[in-house]
């Protein structure tokens, strides 16, 4: 694909991936190339690059003859960052939000527990700095700089635990707390209880104290539950 090509293919997946996640387009519809090409005035390589991709996310299906067919919601690899993004900017958000927080607080504090027992000093090391950095942009506005070490805390949290599938959890979690800054699902400020929390827990995981590293790591969680209750009910 030529430079140019490769644009309109990106601002193509931009339209059409909010779209289905949306439910502009449900479950069933058919997409036809050609039309897809005379609407976005787009050459039929830019669709089907655009489709492949759509594809790998499993929100559609093309066959021959037919179309591209928008598969049924339970097929979508949620998983998938950029389809979280694209929920999380459509009318579904807050249903997204809660379901994505719910799956942190089954997997977040069992990550923390392993973490203290198995973290090395880096990452030991890494934790609290990250912790502090939160504390140190926690007021004053500063969500987005509290957002570089917020995603970066959990990264290190998951990554440290030492089990690789929840290591690659940390995109996920890394979207959630993105879609809570962006879409402004968050006091103008954090909560400080939170924010000393996960000071306490870098403090847990570097004294390998397992148990209260995954009851501070849950308190998180419920927390960012409750707010969801008040922000996004």
């Amino acid at each position: 694909m030529t430079g140019q090509e490769r644009g309109l293919h990106a601002k193509l997946l931009a339209t059409l991936g909010p779209a289905i996640a949306s439910g502009e387009y449900p479950p069933g519809t058919v997409l036809r190339t050609d039309e897809l090409e005379q609407r976005f005035d787009v050459s039929r390589t830019v669709v089907r690059e655009a489709v492949r991709v759509l594809e790998s996310m499993r929100l559609v299906e093309s066959r021959r003859r037919v179309g591209v067919t928008v598969r049924p919601t339970e097929e979508w690899n949620v998983f998938d960052p950029q389809v979280i993004r694209w929920r999380l900017a459509g009318p579904d958000r807050p249903r997204q939000l809660r379901s994505l927080t719910v799956l942190r607080s089954a997997v977040e504090p069992a990550a923390a527990g392993l973490a203290a027992r198995l973290a090395t000093a880096e990452q030991c090391a890494e934790l609290t700095g990250h912790a502090l950095g939160m504390v140190a942009t926690s007021r004053g506005g500063q969500l987005d700089a509290y957002l570089v070490h917020d995603v970066a805390f959990h990264r290190v949290v998951l990554r440290a635990s030492g089990n690789e599938m929840f290591a690659k959890l940390g995109d996920v979690v890394a979207e959630v707390l993105t879609g809570r800054t962006r879409h402004r699902v968050m006091f103008s400020d954090p909560d400080p209880a939170a924010v000393t929390l996960h000071v306490q827990v870098a403090e847990a995981v570097r004294a390998r104290d397992e148990e209260r590293a995954e009851r501070l790591t849950r308190e998180i969680t419920v927390g960012a539950m409750a707010e969801l209750d008040v922000l996004a009910p």
